[in-house]
């Protein structure tokens, strides 16, 4: 699995790992996880919304997630 930011933030919660996505989202400021309407903001819209620069998250949700065993 490859993310990118188009991808919903409800849709990265879903996937394997998610607990890894969930943990790395919340360390770089995304605090609002469980607030519906951040369910359906992609990756890019969030990363707006908290200053973020997209590219680089996505770069580190990826590299994690390519040394990360799967979660059974």
């Amino acid at each position: 699995m490859t993310i990118n930011k188009n991808m919903r933030i409800g849709e990265l919660l879903t996937f394997e790992n998610a607990n890894l996505i969930a943990a790395a989202l919340m360390n770089s400021g995304m605090h609002c996880l469980g607030c519906p309407a951040s369910q359906m903001e992609t990756l890019e819209e969030a990363c707006m919304v908290h200053g973020l620069d997209c590219d680089v998250l996505v770069s580190q949700l990826n590299e994690l997630l390519s040394g990360a065993p799967a979660e059974e």
